[in-house]
């Protein structure tokens, strides 16, 4: 018997030999339909890939634009979602050599790159153009187990746990990544716009790299937080007006990251960079957001994306976090509860990061 998936690129195709094992699995049928908890093939394993045991999957806010297709670009349908899948090997492709079975790993947005365009090449690999990525353009973590790239996995550091982990894989290495590309130097003013499942990481790593951190959100409860891990300055975006206070209290920010995905909150992003400052944009928002070109020009800002982050930023950002100087805070459910946290994503009433356990 053969078991036959279709990827978002026209012409990918990949063929699992199914043995008659199953799995459990969360798969999304149809664009904003319920996820189903049900019972898949398991895969096996071609001669590049390894097969993971899944212990733990992050929810991302990212799986649930893709199971509501609100993206231009499409995911593939049916999906299994999830692209912080961490786990055990438990078999190993003929052409993977440098990883074995029982190797702690965890597998990222980044299923595979080409490996020889531009991009790949000059180390940008997650701006190659014929990327795959899990959970959207490949079936991803939400599943007893999970087929992988063997040159794309990334091993757990020890001491560091399966769920402890599992955020780092996008929201972790996503803020580290944003913060090494803002730029901004050790004694510099960084403003993190947007404290939640993005932001409170990326507060952890800016003190860790050794910034002057400026948490912006509001509520008591997200602020503190934003406090307790680090922040000199909090500002509530509810009580003032954040780019004034920034300017007022520092002088303006030498690099912003922006993880909110609001028209207000990028303009508060813009406007609390100083002269020759960066803004980067992490968030992804629905629609367009205005740029004043004038200012742009006139006060010498850079207004910059930053998407993920490559193998190697991967393998630093779990370093911090091995070191004790990062820690996702993490709330774990159960795989069956996916369908409320979707949710309460939609309700915005997550604080830190969900991980469900298989």
């Amino acid at each position: 018997m053969l078991y036959t998936q279709q990827y978002i690129n026209k012409s990918f195709f990949i063929f699992f030999n199914y043995d008659g094992m199953t799995m459990k699995a969360a798969i999304n049928t149809q664009y904003k339909d319920k996820l189903q908890i049900t019972d898949l093939p398991k895969p096996q394993v071609g001669i590049n890939d390894v097969l993971v045991k899944i212990a733990a999957c992050g929810v991302c806010h990212t799986d649930l634009h893709a199971c509501h297709g609100d993206w231009p670009v499409k995911p593939k349908m049916p999906l299994v979602p999830g692209h912080e899948g961490v786990g055990i090997i438990e078999e190993v492709g003929s052409n993977i050599k440098h990883l074995s079975v029982g190797d702690r790993v965890g597998i990222p947005w980044l299923y595979s790159a080409c490996g020889h365009c531009e991009f790949c090449l000059e180390g940008k690999e997650t701006l190659c153009l014929s990327q795959h990525n899990t959970g959207y353009s490949i079936d991803g973590g939400y599943a007893e187990y999970c087929l992988a790239h063997g040159d794309y996995v990334i091993k757990i550091p020890d001491g560091l746990g399966f769920a402890e982990a599992a955020p780092l894989f996008c929201a972790g290495v996503t803020t580290y990544k944003a913060l090494k590309v803002s730029g901004a130097k050790p004694g510099n003013w960084v403003a993190i716009v947007g404290v939640g499942g993005l932001g409170h990481l990326a507060v952890q790593y800016a003190k860790a790299m050794g910034f002057n951190v400026i948490a912006v959100d509001t509520g008591e409860s997200k602020l503190a937080l934003a406090k307790e891990l680090g922040a000199d300055i909090t500002l509530d975006f509810k009580h003032v007006i954040p780019s004034e206070a920034i300017f007022e209290q520092v002088g303006g920010a030498h690099a912003v990251v922006c993880t909110a995905v609001s028209k207000p909150g990028f303009e508060q992003a813009y406007k609390s960079v100083r002269r020759g400052g960066k803004c980067v944009l992490v968030g992804l928002p629905p629609e367009d957001m205005p740029l004043p070109i004038f200012d742009t020009v006139l006060n010498g800002v850079s207004v910059v994306g930053s998407i993920v982050g490559t193998r190697k930023d991967l393998q630093e950002c779990l370093e911090f976090a091995a070191q004790g100087k990062v820690k996702a805070i993490i709330e774990e459910k159960r795989l069956e509860d996916i369908n409320e946290i979707f949710d309460d994503m939609l309700k915005g009433e997550i604080n830190g990061r969900i991980v469900v356990t298989i």
